[in-house]
């Protein structure tokens, strides 16, 4: 079962270079409310992860002295993506191309751009869990889209997209366990990635956080019996699964996790104009027939409906 992960996912990197920017700003989240992804602990009264975007201005358009213009003069749009999460960012060895649900946002946002997503104008940069805020404000990217929740300690760096997807923390375990819940994992090691927040949610339930590079290392401890289990997002859990038919997800949803795309503190034309584009896809199908192409649940059911705090 090793092979499976290892083969299904974990093969090759794709890679760009973009011109460094400067360190981005802080600006605190506007919205008033409480949230409730990954625990009380990101919660404060003055932020609400789902309403904490800005506002399209109205269409999606490259105005001069945009941000959207220099990505449009320079070439290329660099965005920062998974490789190895199935079904939303994932190197592809038939064809040699990241694809998924995250990667149908990125092409739409290229597209709005250039009008087209032709590798000449989108390049990706396959990072990790760990390098996503620092990608961003750096500048070493454009854009995140890496199924990265929207939390308000994240939001006092950089900036986020509305949301374009509702996932669910859940646990993932060998069909042969009698594990039920997170709760069930108390004393026992249970696997996640450096960066992600559901190590925090994992050493809450007193189970003993594994931190690992990538899921599929995961995928591959659990397979060796090196740890319980896998907790995270159960979009990712899911991906996993798809892989080894030996495993299964189980309890309910731990928490609510909001995807948005990462973006910079500096860029906030470029938020409006990314918000403009997922509105789009929210209207015109494309959302939809994105859920349906990457087998992400039956029915299809409506995109996250646009919450903006600014």
């Amino acid at each position: 079962m090793v092979v499976l992960a290892t083969f299904g996912l974990a093969l090759g990197a794709a890679t760009a270079v973009a011109a460094p920017g400067q360190p981005a700003a802080v600006r605190m989240a506007r919205a008033p409310g409480i949230t409730s992804a990954h625990g009380a602990a990101h919660a404060t009264a003055s932020c609400n992860p789902e309403a904490s975007s800005l506002r399209p201005s109205g269409p999606p358009q490259v105005t001069p002295g945009s941000f959207m213009a220099k990505v449009r003069a320079r070439g290329y749009l660099v965005a920062g993506v998974d490789q190895s999460t199935y079904h939303f960012g994932f190197f592809n060895p038939q064809n040699g191309q990241i694809e998924g649900f995250d990667i149908d946002m990125i092409r739409a946002v290229a597209t709005a751009i250039f009008g087209d997503a032709d590798s000449a104008h989108l390049h990706y940069k396959a990072i990790s869990d760990d390098q996503r805020i620092p990608d961003i404000q750096n500048g070493t990217v454009d854009i995140v889209a890496h199924t990265m929740t929207i939390a308000c300690d994240r939001l006092k760096k950089v900036d986020f997209s509305s949301v374009y997807f509702d996932a669910h923390q859940r646990v993932l375990v060998l069909k042969n366990s009698s594990v039920q819940n997170l709760a069930g994992l108390h004393g026992q090691k249970v696997c996640a990635t450096s960066g992600s927040d559901s190590l925090a949610r994992i050493a809450a339930a007193k189970a003993v956080p594994v931190a690992v590079s990538g899921w599929t290392d995961c995928l591959v401890l659990l397979q060796q019996g090196d740890v319980a289990a896998i907790s995270t997002d159960d979009t990712i859990l899911d991906g996993l699964a798809a892989q080894d038919p030996w495993t299964k997800l189980v309890g309910p949803p731990l928490t609510n996790e909001p995807y948005g795309l990462a973006i910079s503190k500096q860029h906030q034309d470029f938020v409006r104009f990314v918000n403009a584009v997922l509105q789009q896809l929210r209207t015109n199908g494309q959302w939809a027939a994105s859920y349906a192409r990457w087998q992400l649940g039956t029915p299809v059911p409506a995109p996250p409906p646009a919450q903006y705090g600014g």
